[in-house]
C-alpha cells in the first residue's frame, strides 16, 4: 500500500464470522440493540408525555436514553451492513464522523451523570432546597454543558487521529471506527497523541467520576443518619440504580481509553467495546424503569389505558393516558 493518508478508506473486519455460532451471537446482538432502541424510546415517550415526569431529575434521563439511541444508530446499522451484506468499506468521512458521534456521546454521559448524582445529592439532602437548588435553568445549562463538552472532546479527538498517515494495510480489526484501534495503522510516531488522549481521558472520565463518587458519599452519609427504614430504603433504590449505570459505563470505558497501547487485545476491545455501545445502552432504561415508581406507574398506565387499542392509536392513546393522569 502506497504511504499516505489511506484515501480509499478502510474496511472494518466486524465482530462476527460466518459461522453458526457466529449467526446466533450476531441475532442475540441485533435482538439488544432492538431492545436498547425500543426501551429507551419508550422512556423518551413517557417522559415526553407524562406531566408527572416533567421535572430535572427526568429531564436528565431523557437526555441519557437520547445519547444511548444515538450511540446505538452510530454503531449497529453499519455492523449489521457488514455482516449481512458484506458491506465493510468506511470511508475517512464515515471513519473521522463515527469518532467523533462516538465521543460527543460518550464524553457527554460523562458528565450527564455527574449531573444526575448532583440532582440526587440535591433530591436527599436538601429536599426543601431542590427546586432552588436544582432549577430547571440549572438544568438546561448541565445539559448543554454535557453535549458541548463531549462534542468538543470528539472534535478534537477525531481531527487529531485522522491528521495521521496510515501507511500500513488498511483494515481494521474493529466492528467500528474507534481513536485507540484506528492508531495502529498509523506510521509514524504517535505517543504525543497517546498523552493526548490519556490527558483528555482524565478529563472526560476521572474528573467527572471524582464528583459523581463525591456526591453518593454525601449521599451515603445523609441516608445513614435518617431514621426512616422507609425513607432509607427509597433512598438507596433510587441510588443504586443510578451507581449501576455509573459503573458499567465508566468501567468499559476505562478499560477501553485508558490502557496502554501494549496491552492491548483485538478481541478483548472488541467485546468490551459491543457491551458499552450496545448492551448498556440496553440495560440503562430497565434499570431506571424497574427501580422507579414513578416511571412504573406511567408505564402501567399506558399499558391498561392502551390495551383494547390498535398500535397505531397507541401515541394518541398514550397522550390521553398521560394527561388523564396529571389532572388527577
Amino acid at each position: 500500500m502506497d504511504k499516505g493518508n489511506a484515501t480509499a478508506g478502510f474496511i472494518l473486519l466486524g465482530l462476527f464470522n460466518h459461522t453458526r455460532a457466529h449467526l446466533v451471537l450476531f441475532v442475540l446482538v441485533l435482538a439488544v440493540a432492538l431492545n436498547s432502541v425500543a426501551g429507551n424510546g419508550l422512556l423518551l415517550l413517557l417522559i415526553h408525555q407524562d406531566r408527572r415526569l416533567h421535572a430535572p431529575m427526568y429531564a436528565l434521563l431523557s437526555q441519557l436514553s437520547l445519547m444511548d439511541l444515538m450511540q446505538v444508530f452510530t454503531i449497529v446499522p453499519q455492523m449489521a451492513a457488514a455482516y449481512l451484506m458484506g458491506k465493510k468499506s468506511i470511508s475517512v468521512a464515515g471513519c473521522g464522523f463515527q469518532i467523533f458521534f462516538l465521543l460527543t456521546l460518550g464524553g457527554g454521559e460523562c458528565f450527564l451523570l455527574a449531573a444526575m448524582s448532583y440532582d440526587r445529592y440535591v433530591a436527599i439532602c436538601h429536599p426543601l432546597r431542590y427546586p432552588v437548588l436544582m432549577s430547571w435553568r440549572l438544568c438546561l445549562r448541565l445539559t448543554l454543558a454535557s453535549w458541548l463538552l463531549g462534542a468538543a472532546d470528539g472534535a478534537m479527538q477525531a481531527a487529531a487521529t485522522l491528521s495521521f498517515r496510515f501507511c500500513r494495510r488498511n483494515e481494521i480489526d474493529h466492528f467500528f471506527c474507534e481513536a485507540p484501534v484506528l492508531l495502529r495503522l498509523a506510521c509514524g510516531n504517535t505517543a504525543a497523541f497517546e498523552i493526548f488522549m490519556y490527558v483528555c481521558c482524565v478529563l472526560m472520565l476521572l474528573v467527572p467520576l471524582c464528583l459523581i463518587l463525591v456526591s453518593y458519599g454525601l449521599i451515603l452519609a445523609a441516608v445513614l443518619r435518617m431514621r426512616s427504614t422507609e425513607a432509607r430504603k427509597k433512598a438507596f433504590a433510587t441510588c443504586s440504580s443510578h451507581l449501576a449505570v455509573v459503573g458499567l459505563f465508566y468501567g468499559a470505558a476505562i478499560f477501553i481509553y485508558m490502557r496502554p497501547t501494549s496491552s492491548r487485545s483485538a478481541t478483548h476491545d472488541k467485546v468490551v467495546s459491543a457491551f458499552y455501545t450496545i448492551v448498556t445502552p440496553m440495560l440503562n432504561p430497565l434499570i431506571y424503569s424497574l427501580r422507579n415508581n414513578e416511571v412504573k406507574g406511567s408505564l402501567r398506565k399506558y399499558v391498561a389505558c392502551c390495551a383494547v387499542r390498535t398500535s397505531k392509536d397507541a401515541l394518541v392513546c398514550l397522550d390521553l393516558c398521560t394527561n388523564r393522569k396529571g389532572i388527577q
